[in-house]
């Protein structure tokens, strides 16, 4: 397992406070904002705590209400709705210097048999054979603020292949569909739902810039706000994040200073494992 790796595990795992009560330090990936997928990804590990290792998470339904701060921890308040004969509820708010700034709504089922039929996964170049994102931001390092330069160039946890290279540095306008080829950068333990929290953590990366692709506009220019509302998942099949995932995503729609993408992510073997839908602000400063 990689360093890196190693200490985004370790960030996935909260200290107990007390029963329900969780805190999870934070990550600083150069922007002073915090990261969603990291909320997320935490929320969903402390919801899991309170909940039967039976049961795996099956959707999640998220709110980010203020923008967080990547230079402290986060509060994480577990709330138990409901433990019934199939399924699990639990409720999570998190929580920075006294004030809510996320909710996640997370159900939990226990396996079982019954009707099975999925979308049928995208024809794509392998991930061997295209180049990494790292190789794009190793290319075009000059281009970034000398203060940012580092922690962009620092080797991360999680491998991102993008099939259609898109420059957002120099953005231009493109199909509103992006599919990319990610994975964890070394071999997870076998908990299945680690590698769910881990999803939850990266499904959030290159999301929502997916509806600024027809207007080439893109994250990276100041002019433009660019944040998420709300970000929904969908948990199908079990899969392993240390082995590739096709992440396909478009958007079908933008208006009202808002954004909508939705995104279907495979497994190497053509397997459907998950399903996201995020909304989020796109507006002019």
């Amino acid at each position: 397992m990689s360093t890196v790796l190693d200490e985004l595990l370790t960030l996935m795992k909260l200290e107990v406070i007390e029963q329900g009560i969780y805190r999870g330090q934070s990550q600083d990936l150069g922007f002073p904002a915090l990261f969603g997928g990291q909320v997320m990804g935490q929320a969903l590990s402390s919801a899991q705590e309170t909940v039967s290792s039976d049961r795996l998470v099956h959707s999640l339904h998220s709110y980010f209400l203020r923008a967080g701060d990547a230079s402290k921890p986060v509060v994480y308040e577990v709330e138990n709705i409901r433990d019934g004969a199939s399924f699990s509820t639990r409720r999570v708010q998190a929580i920075q210097s006294g004030k809510a700034i996320f909710y996640m709504t997370a159900s939990f089922q226990h396996t079982e048999e019954g009707f099975n039929h999925q979308s049928t996964m995208p024809d794509v170049p392998k991930p061997d054979d295209i180049p990494s994102y790292h190789d794009f931001i190793t290319a075009n390092k000059e281009a970034l603020p000398p203060e940012m330069r580092e922690k962009f160039l620092a080797k991360k946890p999680i491998e991102l292949r993008p099939i259609q290279q898109y420059n957002w540095l120099k953005p231009k306008k493109m199909d509103s569909n992006c599919q990319i080829w990610i994975k964890t950068n070394g071999t997870l333990p076998d908990d299945l739902r680690i590698h769910s929290c881990m999803l939850a953590y990266a499904s959030d990366f290159h999301f929502l810039p997916t509806a600024l692709l027809p207007h080439g506009a893109s994250h990276w220019l100041p002019s433009l706000q660019v944040a998420t509302v709300d970000h929904a998942m969908w948990f199908h099949r079990p899969f392993r994040f240390d082995d590739w995932l096709l992440y396909c995503m478009d958007s079908p729609s933008a208006s009202n200073g808002r954004g909508l993408v939705r995104g279907q992510i495979y497994n190497s073997q053509g397997d459907l494992v998950a399903s996201t839908m995020q909304e989020g602000v796109i507006r002019q400063r």
